[in-house]
């Protein structure tokens, strides 16, 4: 790829999670087919690496957002509805 091309790249950073995967996925596929240059590949492996570990920090972000929702019966029978954070395990 050249600098003019790379140049023109959106800044990662800025892409939501949706665009980083659409492009990511798109450069995997590139990669697999073994098209381009090695030059190229490389940053493309570059671009990619990038690209995902902005994707897993979005989803990491996401997981810290989501809330259980929990039903909790009291002593006397009562119901209550509550929320507790997200728990990954």
């Amino acid at each position: 790829m050249t600098e003019t091309a790379a140049s023109q790249r959106p800044d990662v950073q800025n892409m939501s999670f949706e665009e980083a995967l659409a492009e990511l996925r798109t450069i995997v596929s590139r990669l697999e087919q073994g098209e381009g240059k090695l030059d190229e590949a490389i940053d493309a492996y570059e671009r990619g690496a990038a690209l995902k570990a902005h994707c897993e920090e979005k989803l990491r972000d996401a997981q810290a957002k989501i809330e259980k929702i929990t039903l909790k019966t009291s002593a006397d029978g009562q119901q209550d509805v509550g929320v507790t954070p997200f728990d990954s395990e």
